[in-house]
Protein backbone atom coordinates (compact mmCIF):
# COMPACT_ATOMS: atom_id res chain seq x y z
CA UNK A 1 0.00 0.00 0.00
CA UNK A 2 1.41 3.39 -1.17
CA UNK A 3 0.02 5.60 1.16
CA UNK A 4 1.56 9.13 1.57
CA UNK A 5 1.18 10.63 5.31
CA UNK A 6 1.65 14.19 4.43
CA UNK A 7 -1.85 14.99 3.02
CA UNK A 8 -2.15 14.29 7.52
CA UNK A 9 0.46 16.48 8.08
CA UNK A 10 -0.51 19.47 6.56
CA UNK A 11 -4.02 18.87 7.47
CA UNK A 12 -3.09 18.59 10.97
CA UNK A 13 -0.38 21.47 10.94
CA UNK A 14 -2.83 23.76 8.84
CA UNK A 15 -5.92 22.74 12.44
CA UNK A 16 -2.98 23.51 14.97
CA UNK A 17 -1.60 26.23 13.27
CA UNK A 18 -4.24 28.81 15.31
CA UNK A 19 -3.90 27.32 18.34
CA UNK A 20 0.05 26.97 18.71
CA UNK A 21 0.72 30.39 16.98
CA UNK A 22 -0.15 32.35 20.34
CA UNK A 23 2.28 29.66 22.07
CA UNK A 24 4.97 30.20 19.33
CA UNK A 25 5.18 33.76 19.76
CA UNK A 26 5.42 33.56 23.69
CA UNK A 27 8.55 31.45 23.49
CA UNK A 28 9.66 33.83 20.98
CA UNK A 29 9.36 36.62 22.83
CA UNK A 30 10.78 34.75 25.79
CA UNK A 31 14.06 33.93 22.99
CA UNK A 32 14.71 37.68 22.75
CA UNK A 33 13.25 38.04 18.80
CA UNK A 34 11.75 41.19 18.34
CA UNK A 35 8.30 42.04 15.72
CA UNK A 36 10.51 41.94 12.25
CA UNK A 37 11.96 38.80 14.02
CA UNK A 38 7.93 37.30 14.88
CA UNK A 39 6.70 38.78 11.30
CA UNK A 40 9.65 36.64 9.52
CA UNK A 41 8.76 33.47 10.69
CA UNK A 42 4.83 33.53 9.78
CA UNK A 43 6.62 34.51 6.01
CA UNK A 44 6.25 38.30 6.01
CA UNK A 45 9.30 39.09 4.53
CA UNK A 46 8.10 43.05 2.97
CA UNK A 47 10.38 45.09 5.30
CA UNK A 48 13.14 43.39 2.57
CA UNK A 49 14.57 45.45 -0.30
CA UNK A 50 13.69 43.09 -3.01
CA UNK A 51 15.05 45.45 -5.94
CA UNK A 52 18.43 43.83 -5.82
CA UNK A 53 17.43 40.65 -6.64
CA UNK A 54 16.04 41.86 -10.16
CA UNK A 55 17.61 39.88 -12.76
CA UNK A 56 19.37 37.47 -11.14
CA UNK A 57 19.58 33.67 -9.98
CA UNK A 58 18.10 33.22 -6.71
CA UNK A 59 19.62 30.75 -4.35
CA UNK A 60 17.68 30.16 -0.65
CA UNK A 61 19.89 28.44 1.55
CA UNK A 62 18.07 27.36 4.59
CA UNK A 63 20.00 26.05 8.02
CA UNK A 64 19.23 25.25 11.45
CA UNK A 65 21.63 26.68 13.85
CA UNK A 66 25.55 27.69 14.24
CA UNK A 67 27.18 24.73 13.34
CA UNK A 68 24.93 24.05 9.88
CA UNK A 69 25.69 27.67 9.27
CA UNK A 70 29.11 27.05 10.01
CA UNK A 71 29.09 24.63 6.87
CA UNK A 72 26.92 27.23 4.92
CA UNK A 73 29.61 29.57 5.02
CA UNK A 74 32.10 28.01 2.54
CA UNK A 75 29.23 26.92 0.21
CA UNK A 76 28.15 30.68 -0.35
CA UNK A 77 31.76 31.52 -1.28
CA UNK A 78 32.11 28.73 -3.39
CA UNK A 79 28.75 29.59 -5.24
CA UNK A 80 29.56 33.64 -5.22
CA UNK A 81 33.15 33.10 -6.70
CA UNK A 82 31.62 30.80 -9.59
CA UNK A 83 28.23 32.44 -9.96
CA UNK A 84 29.02 36.21 -9.06
CA UNK A 85 25.63 37.77 -10.01
CA UNK A 86 23.78 35.29 -8.04
CA UNK A 87 21.07 36.38 -4.79
CA UNK A 88 21.39 34.57 -1.92
CA UNK A 89 19.46 34.09 0.66
CA UNK A 90 20.47 32.57 4.18
CA UNK A 91 17.56 31.34 6.81
CA UNK A 92 18.23 29.89 10.50
CA UNK A 93 15.79 28.62 13.13
CA UNK A 94 17.68 29.98 16.01
CA UNK A 95 19.02 32.94 16.70
CA UNK A 96 22.11 32.49 17.02
CA UNK A 97 22.27 31.03 13.76
CA UNK A 98 21.55 34.26 12.39
CA UNK A 99 23.97 36.04 14.34
CA UNK A 100 27.01 33.88 12.71
CA UNK A 101 25.44 34.30 9.37
CA UNK A 102 25.75 38.15 10.16
CA UNK A 103 29.60 37.78 11.22
CA UNK A 104 30.23 35.33 8.88
CA UNK A 105 28.77 35.91 5.47
CA UNK A 106 29.23 39.20 3.38
CA UNK A 107 26.67 42.21 3.61
CA UNK A 108 25.64 40.88 -0.06
CA UNK A 109 23.68 37.85 1.42
CA UNK A 110 20.16 38.42 2.95
CA UNK A 111 19.68 36.80 6.43
CA UNK A 112 16.36 35.76 7.48
CA UNK A 113 14.52 33.86 10.20
CA UNK A 114 12.78 30.95 8.19
CA UNK A 115 9.22 30.76 8.40
CA UNK A 116 7.41 27.94 10.80
CA UNK A 117 6.56 24.82 8.67
CA UNK A 118 2.69 25.75 8.31
CA UNK A 119 1.41 26.40 4.80
CA UNK A 120 0.74 29.64 5.54
CA UNK A 121 3.68 30.73 6.56
CA UNK A 122 5.83 29.08 3.86
CA UNK A 123 3.53 29.88 0.89
CA UNK A 124 3.83 33.75 1.54
CA UNK A 125 7.61 33.39 2.11
CA UNK A 126 8.16 31.60 -1.19
CA UNK A 127 5.98 33.72 -2.74
CA UNK A 128 8.21 36.84 -1.62
CA UNK A 129 11.80 35.50 -2.67
CA UNK A 130 10.69 33.69 -5.57
CA UNK A 131 13.84 31.39 -5.50
CA UNK A 132 14.95 28.94 -8.21
CA UNK A 133 16.23 26.74 -6.07
CA UNK A 134 15.94 26.11 -2.34
CA UNK A 135 18.64 24.17 -0.75
CA UNK A 136 18.48 22.95 3.26
CA UNK A 137 21.78 21.52 4.85
CA UNK A 138 21.92 19.04 6.94
CA UNK A 139 18.98 17.20 8.10
CA UNK A 140 16.45 19.97 7.68
CA UNK A 141 13.52 18.24 5.66
CA UNK A 142 10.68 20.31 6.78
CA UNK A 143 7.45 18.61 4.94
CA UNK A 144 5.32 21.43 4.20
CA UNK A 145 8.19 24.07 2.97
CA UNK A 146 9.52 21.55 0.79
CA UNK A 147 6.33 20.60 -0.90
CA UNK A 148 5.13 23.89 -1.45
CA UNK A 149 8.49 24.86 -2.90
CA UNK A 150 7.81 21.67 -5.10
CA UNK A 151 4.56 22.50 -5.91
CA UNK A 152 5.62 26.34 -6.93
CA UNK A 153 8.42 24.66 -9.40
CA UNK A 154 11.27 25.63 -7.45
CA UNK A 155 14.02 23.37 -7.77
CA UNK A 156 14.90 21.41 -4.13
CA UNK A 157 18.31 19.70 -2.70
CA UNK A 158 20.00 18.59 0.44
CA UNK A 159 23.43 19.46 0.26
CA UNK A 160 26.40 18.85 3.42
CA UNK A 161 23.62 15.91 4.40
CA UNK A 162 23.74 14.12 6.88
CA UNK A 163 21.60 11.58 8.82
CA UNK A 164 23.19 10.04 11.85
CA UNK A 165 23.02 6.41 13.24
CA UNK A 166 21.07 8.13 16.83
CA UNK A 167 18.46 9.52 14.33
CA UNK A 168 17.60 7.21 11.75
CA UNK A 169 15.56 4.99 13.95
CA UNK A 170 13.15 8.35 14.08
CA UNK A 171 13.51 9.02 10.52
CA UNK A 172 12.32 5.72 9.61
CA UNK A 173 9.19 5.85 11.73
CA UNK A 174 8.52 8.87 9.44
CA UNK A 175 9.57 7.57 6.41
CA UNK A 176 5.79 7.42 4.67
CA UNK A 177 5.65 10.65 6.07
CA UNK A 178 9.24 12.20 3.93
CA UNK A 179 8.77 9.30 1.37
CA UNK A 180 7.32 11.53 -0.85
CA UNK A 181 9.04 14.61 -0.60
CA UNK A 182 12.48 13.21 -0.93
CA UNK A 183 11.99 11.42 -4.12
CA UNK A 184 10.80 14.56 -5.53
CA UNK A 185 14.18 16.53 -4.93
CA UNK A 186 16.34 17.20 -7.59
CA UNK A 187 19.41 16.26 -5.47
CA UNK A 188 20.77 15.44 -2.37
CA UNK A 189 24.65 15.65 -1.37
CA UNK A 190 25.47 13.76 1.48
CA UNK A 191 28.49 13.66 3.83
CA UNK A 192 29.35 10.35 3.44
CA UNK A 193 28.16 6.66 1.83
CA UNK A 194 26.55 6.10 5.29
CA UNK A 195 24.32 8.99 4.71
CA UNK A 196 23.86 8.36 1.34
CA UNK A 197 22.46 4.84 2.24
CA UNK A 198 19.85 6.03 4.78
CA UNK A 199 18.52 8.68 2.89
CA UNK A 200 18.31 6.42 0.33
CA UNK A 201 16.23 3.94 2.67
CA UNK A 202 13.93 6.89 3.43
CA UNK A 203 12.54 7.53 0.15
CA UNK A 204 15.45 9.56 -1.84
CA UNK A 205 16.10 7.99 -5.07
CA UNK A 206 19.78 6.85 -5.65
CA UNK A 207 20.25 8.17 -8.94
CA UNK A 208 19.88 11.58 -7.16
CA UNK A 209 22.41 11.10 -4.06
CA UNK A 210 25.81 12.02 -4.16
CA UNK A 211 28.79 11.85 -1.19
CA UNK A 212 30.70 15.29 -0.75
CA UNK A 213 32.46 15.22 1.93
CA UNK A 214 31.85 17.82 4.93
CA UNK A 215 31.32 21.33 4.18
CA UNK A 216 32.74 22.30 7.69
CA UNK A 217 36.23 21.37 7.05
CA UNK A 218 36.54 23.99 4.56
CA UNK A 219 35.18 26.58 7.02
CA UNK A 220 37.94 25.34 10.09
CA UNK A 221 40.61 25.71 7.80
CA UNK A 222 40.14 29.10 7.05
CA UNK A 223 39.36 29.96 11.22
CA UNK A 224 42.80 29.12 12.56
CA UNK A 225 43.82 32.54 13.37
CA UNK A 226 47.32 33.11 15.17
CA UNK A 227 45.73 36.14 16.33
CA UNK A 228 43.22 34.93 18.07
CA UNK A 229 45.23 32.41 19.64
CA UNK A 230 47.97 35.31 20.66
CA UNK A 231 44.80 37.22 21.91
CA UNK A 232 43.79 34.25 24.08
CA UNK A 233 48.00 33.78 25.62
CA UNK A 234 47.32 37.53 26.65
CA UNK A 235 44.18 37.11 28.17
CA UNK A 236 44.97 33.89 30.15
CA UNK A 237 48.33 35.13 31.64
CA UNK A 238 50.11 32.24 29.71
CA UNK A 239 53.95 31.79 29.97
CA UNK A 240 53.86 29.00 27.23
CA UNK A 241 55.37 26.65 30.06
CA UNK A 242 51.85 25.79 31.59
CA UNK A 243 49.68 22.83 30.20
CA UNK A 244 46.57 23.67 29.32
CA UNK A 245 43.67 21.11 29.52
CA UNK A 246 40.64 22.52 27.41
CA UNK A 247 37.28 20.60 27.69
CA UNK A 248 35.24 21.44 24.90
CA UNK A 249 31.14 21.29 24.84
CA UNK A 250 30.81 19.29 27.87
CA UNK A 251 27.54 18.67 28.80
CA UNK A 252 25.77 18.07 32.16
CA UNK A 253 27.28 15.38 34.02
CA UNK A 254 31.21 15.32 32.07
CA UNK A 255 32.09 18.48 34.25
CA UNK A 256 32.07 16.30 37.80
CA UNK A 257 34.50 13.12 34.95
CA UNK A 258 36.87 15.88 33.70
CA UNK A 259 37.24 17.70 37.06
CA UNK A 260 38.58 13.97 39.03
CA UNK A 261 41.16 14.08 35.77
CA UNK A 262 42.42 17.17 36.50
CA UNK A 263 42.86 16.17 39.91
CA UNK A 264 44.99 13.64 38.52
CA UNK A 265 47.04 15.77 36.08
CA UNK A 266 48.16 17.86 39.27
CA UNK A 267 49.41 15.36 40.54
CA UNK A 268 51.98 15.30 38.06
CA UNK A 269 52.17 18.75 36.51
CA UNK A 270 50.79 21.54 38.73
CA UNK A 271 50.76 24.30 36.73
CA UNK A 272 48.02 22.98 34.52
CA UNK A 273 45.02 25.36 33.51
CA UNK A 274 41.45 24.12 33.20
CA UNK A 275 39.56 25.65 30.87
CA UNK A 276 35.81 24.16 30.74
CA UNK A 277 33.52 25.37 28.22
CA UNK A 278 29.92 24.21 28.50
CA UNK A 279 27.77 23.49 25.37
CA UNK A 280 25.32 25.59 27.40
CA UNK A 281 26.87 28.82 28.61
CA UNK A 282 23.60 29.25 31.03
CA UNK A 283 25.15 26.25 33.07
CA UNK A 284 28.36 28.53 33.54
CA UNK A 285 27.31 29.35 37.41
CA UNK A 286 26.42 25.87 38.52
CA UNK A 287 29.93 24.38 37.28
CA UNK A 288 31.38 27.41 38.82
CA UNK A 289 29.55 25.75 42.33
CA UNK A 290 31.25 22.35 41.42
CA UNK A 291 34.32 23.65 41.04
CA UNK A 292 34.57 25.46 44.07
CA UNK A 293 32.76 22.54 46.03
CA UNK A 294 36.36 20.50 45.35
CA UNK A 295 37.67 23.67 46.93
CA UNK A 296 39.52 24.97 43.54
CA UNK A 297 39.63 28.52 42.38
CA UNK A 298 38.35 29.64 39.19
CA UNK A 299 37.32 32.52 37.08
CA UNK A 300 34.37 33.14 34.47
CA UNK A 301 35.41 34.34 30.96
CA UNK A 302 33.50 37.22 31.32
CA UNK A 303 35.29 38.38 34.39
CA UNK A 304 38.36 38.55 32.02
CA UNK A 305 39.52 41.09 29.35
CA UNK A 306 42.43 42.31 27.78
CA UNK A 307 43.20 45.34 29.28
CA UNK A 308 42.74 44.76 32.32
CA UNK A 309 41.70 41.63 34.78
CA UNK A 310 43.84 38.79 33.63
CA UNK A 311 43.62 35.07 34.31
CA UNK A 312 45.47 34.06 37.95
CA UNK A 313 43.04 31.01 38.72
CA UNK A 314 43.74 27.19 37.65
CA UNK A 315 39.79 26.93 36.01
CA UNK A 316 38.55 29.24 33.71
CA UNK A 317 35.29 28.88 32.91
CA UNK A 318 34.01 29.88 29.49
CA UNK A 319 30.39 31.78 29.84
CA UNK A 320 30.81 33.33 26.31
CA UNK A 321 29.46 31.66 22.91
CA UNK A 322 31.77 32.12 19.63
CA UNK A 323 35.21 31.72 21.30
CA UNK A 324 35.88 27.48 21.71
CA UNK A 325 37.40 27.51 18.23
CA UNK A 326 40.03 29.91 18.86
CA UNK A 327 40.58 28.96 22.45
CA UNK A 328 41.99 25.52 21.46
CA UNK A 329 44.59 27.27 19.53
CA UNK A 330 45.92 27.35 23.50
CA UNK A 331 45.56 23.86 24.17
CA UNK A 332 48.06 21.27 25.38
CA UNK A 333 45.64 18.48 24.96
CA UNK A 334 41.88 18.51 24.40
CA UNK A 335 38.53 16.49 25.70
CA UNK A 336 35.71 17.24 23.45
CA UNK A 337 32.62 16.54 25.38
CA UNK A 338 29.35 15.06 24.58
CA UNK A 339 30.67 11.92 23.93
CA UNK A 340 30.53 10.62 27.80
CA UNK A 341 27.25 10.86 27.46
CA UNK A 342 24.74 10.11 24.75
CA UNK A 343 24.48 12.85 23.41
CA UNK A 344 25.94 12.71 19.93
CA UNK A 345 29.35 14.35 20.67
CA UNK A 346 30.52 17.15 18.99
CA UNK A 347 33.12 19.00 16.15
CA UNK A 348 36.19 17.33 17.42
CA UNK A 349 38.02 18.61 14.30
CA UNK A 350 37.84 22.20 15.73
CA UNK A 351 40.47 21.21 17.67
CA UNK A 352 42.29 18.90 15.18
CA UNK A 353 42.70 21.59 12.74
CA UNK A 354 45.02 23.32 15.35
CA UNK A 355 47.25 20.36 15.55
CA UNK A 356 45.51 19.53 18.70
CA UNK A 357 45.28 16.06 20.34
CA UNK A 358 41.85 15.23 20.39
CA UNK A 359 40.32 12.79 23.40
CA UNK A 360 36.33 11.74 23.55
CA UNK A 361 34.19 9.47 24.58
CA UNK A 362 32.09 6.58 22.93
CA UNK A 363 29.32 8.97 22.08
CA UNK A 364 30.32 10.13 18.76
CA UNK A 365 26.92 9.40 16.60
CA UNK A 366 26.53 13.02 14.75
CA UNK A 367 30.07 13.03 14.15
CA UNK A 368 31.31 9.82 12.90
CA UNK A 369 32.87 11.38 10.08
CA UNK A 370 35.44 13.55 11.64
CA UNK A 371 36.03 10.52 14.40
CA UNK A 372 36.91 8.29 11.59
CA UNK A 373 38.66 10.56 9.86
CA UNK A 374 40.86 11.10 13.10
CA UNK A 375 41.45 7.72 14.22
CA UNK A 376 42.24 6.71 11.07
CA UNK A 377 44.77 9.17 10.75
CA UNK A 378 46.26 8.75 13.83
CA UNK A 379 45.49 12.02 15.72
CA UNK A 380 42.32 11.14 18.06
CA UNK A 381 41.58 8.83 21.08
CA UNK A 382 38.59 7.58 22.43
CA UNK A 383 37.80 6.87 26.38
CA UNK A 384 35.21 4.92 27.56
CA UNK A 385 34.70 6.99 31.04
CA UNK A 386 36.23 9.30 33.11
CA UNK A 387 38.56 6.74 35.02
CA UNK A 388 40.34 6.21 30.90
CA UNK A 389 39.72 10.00 29.60
CA UNK A 390 42.33 11.01 33.48
CA UNK A 391 44.82 8.07 31.86
CA UNK A 392 44.89 8.94 28.26
CA UNK A 393 45.31 12.45 29.23
CA UNK A 394 48.60 12.10 31.54
CA UNK A 395 49.93 9.41 28.93
CA UNK A 396 49.63 12.14 26.45
CA UNK A 397 51.13 14.66 29.00
CA UNK A 398 53.85 12.11 29.91
CA UNK A 399 54.35 11.77 26.45
CA UNK A 400 54.74 15.14 24.32
CA UNK A 401 56.52 13.86 21.53
CA UNK A 402 53.54 11.24 21.19
CA UNK A 403 50.69 14.35 21.68
CA UNK A 404 52.57 16.37 19.30
CA UNK A 405 52.46 13.22 16.68
CA UNK A 406 48.83 12.89 17.20
CA UNK A 407 48.00 16.63 16.69
CA UNK A 408 50.42 16.75 13.35
CA UNK A 409 48.06 13.96 12.18
CA UNK A 410 44.76 15.46 13.45
CA UNK A 411 45.79 18.35 11.24
CA UNK A 412 46.96 17.01 8.23
CA UNK A 413 43.62 14.73 8.15
CA UNK A 414 41.83 17.73 7.85
CA UNK A 415 43.76 19.78 5.36
CA UNK A 416 43.78 16.48 3.12
CA UNK A 417 39.71 16.70 3.03
CA UNK A 418 39.02 20.55 2.01
CA UNK A 419 37.04 21.19 -0.61
CA UNK A 420 33.99 19.95 0.05
CA UNK A 421 32.58 22.80 0.37
CA UNK A 422 32.99 23.63 -3.38
CA UNK A 423 31.93 20.25 -4.13
CA UNK A 424 28.26 20.59 -2.86
CA UNK A 425 28.22 24.28 -4.21
CA UNK A 426 28.48 22.21 -7.75
CA UNK A 427 25.58 20.65 -7.23
CA UNK A 428 23.62 23.32 -6.49
CA UNK A 429 24.95 25.14 -9.99
CA UNK A 430 24.14 22.38 -11.94
CA UNK A 431 20.88 22.25 -10.40
CA UNK A 432 20.11 26.24 -10.96
CA UNK A 433 21.47 25.93 -14.59
CA UNK A 434 18.94 22.53 -15.55
CA UNK A 435 15.94 25.13 -13.92
CA UNK A 436 16.32 27.57 -16.81
CA UNK A 437 16.09 30.42 -14.20
CA UNK A 438 14.09 33.57 -15.81
CA UNK A 439 15.44 36.99 -15.40
CA UNK A 440 12.95 38.90 -14.07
Amino acid sequence: MNFSYYPVYRLLTGAAFGAVRPFLQGLARLAGENEIAWQQRLGRYELLPMDRFAGRPRIWLHAASVGEVGAAVGIVAALETALPNCAVVMSTMSLNGRRMAMEKLNPGVTKVLAPFDFVRSVRPALAFFRPDILVCLETEIWPNWLTEAQRAGIKTAIVNGRISVRSIRNYVRMRPLFRQILARMDALSMIRTEDADRINLLGALPERICVNGNAKYDLLINSVAPAEQERFVKLLNLSGKETVFVAGSTRSSEEAAVLDAYDHIRRFFPDTLLIITPRHVERAYKIESLVRERGLVCQLRTDLNETGRRRVAPVVIMDTIGELQSLYGVASIVFCGGSLVPKGGHNILEAAVWGKPVIYGPHMDDFLDAKELLEAAGGGLLVRNGRELAQTALFLLHHPENAKRMGANARQAVMANKGAAGRHAEIILRILGESGFKKR
